[in-house]
């Protein structure tokens, strides 16, 4: 039983985009390993923009800085 966790930031991903990554994850895992989508597990976390840091610094600062 795959299980497949992805991390996005919270900031506009529709319900639309989410069940596309869900859709399109649980594809690619039956097109390039053979496994059933039956029993495949796919899990969205979205991350507040506060919480998710590059480089040293939030998601949140990086784009006020327009990086």
């Amino acid at each position: 039983m795959p299980y497949v966790n992805i991390r996005i930031t919270r900031d506009g991903a529709t319900a639309e985009q989410k069940a596309s990554l869900i859709k399109g994850t649980t594809q690619l895992l039956v097109d390039v390993l053979g496994k059933n989508p039956q029993t495949t597990v796919v899990v969205i976390d979205e991350v507040d923009t506060d919480t998710w840091g590059i480089g040293g610094e939030t998601v949140t600062s990086r784009k006020q800085q327009g990086k």
